[in-house]
């Protein structure tokens, strides 16, 4: 299956579905895959196909050609002045403020999709590159990645997630470090400091590792995947009697599936569980 599949031709992604995996790609390689306004759009509108689409049970996102991303389009935030203009200076400013709510519920998105992300980085992943990382379920790299909070260099405080996301990965004082400076951090600095799980030799390597992963993932009961995603993000901003509470109502609804017997099954067969989709 391939873009043309799905709901929508994408002009800024390329969306294919292998299998159960679906790879989610920033396909401006001309332009350093960098993120211009449709391709935010798109971006959401590929997590809901993902959402939505049965066959489809873990997402890859990864850039196209020499690198992840170089971060938002500078045209995109050259535009903000005429797309807010307003002779109110209230007006205007309430234009802002919903533009860049609407810019960060792209990366909610990757957050309220059932399924599974994973980004595999290659090469620069620049400013909103690691918005879109951070909101990912798992992240991924090759050696040649970095990795830079980059907008403090702009004269601009991130504003689509990574000062709220990134500390719950790294810790406050790293977070800070690197949003205050906009260093660069290289791949295998990346897995010390817990931003990535891992870092793979090569992009090749990567590529293959990251698809044996999602393939694995894939196997399992979706239900139940979909539900590991449902508890962690839900326990990551709750208390653990609120999470505890939530778990047992979700698996007096789920736990009887028919994915349970048909896993038992399996295991007492030795072979493969087919799970449906």
């Amino acid at each position: 299956m391939t873009a043309t599949d799905t709901a929508r031709t994408y002009q800024r992604l390329n969306v294919t579905l292998d299998g159960r995996v679906a790879a989610i790609e920033l396909a401006r390689p001309g332009k350093a895959n960098a993120l211009d306004l449709p391709m935010w759009q798109e971006l959401r509108e590929a997590m809901r196909w993902l959402d939505e689409t049965p066959a489809a049970r873990v997402g890859i996102l990864r850039g196209a050609g020499a690198l992840f991303t170089s971060g938002i389009d500078l045209a995109l935030l050259a535009g903000l002045r005429e797309q807010i203009a307003d002779p109110c200076e209230g007006r205007a400013r309430e234009k802002l403020r919903r533009v860049i709510l609407d810019l960060q519920d792209t990366l909610t998105a990757i957050d309220r999709c059932r399924k599974p992300v994973i980004a595999a980085v290659h090469g620069p992943c620049i400013g909103g590159g690691v918005d879109i990382v951070l909101a990912c379920d798992m992240r991924y790299c090759s050696a040649d990645a970095v990795f830079s909070v980059k907008e403090v260099d702009v004269g601009l405080t991130a504003d689509l997630g990574t000062l709220q996301r990134l500390p719950r990965l790294i810790g406050e004082g790293m977070a800070r470090e690197l949003a205050y400076t906009g260093r660069n951090v290289g791949g295998r600095e990346a897995r010390e400091l817990g931003l990535v799980n891992r870092c793979y030799d090569t992009p090749a390597e990567l590529a293959a590792g990251v698809g044996e992963l999602a393939a694995d993932i894939a196997a399992k009961s979706p239900l139940a995947v979909r539900g590991c995603k449902e508890m962690i993000t839900y326990a990551r901003d709750h208390s653990l009697a609120d999470g505890l509470n939530y778990v047992a109502t979700w698996n007096a609804a789920m736990l009887l599936s028919a994915d349970l017997p048909e896993a038992l099954a399996a295991a007492r067969e030795r072979r493969a569980p087919n799970h449906r989709d």
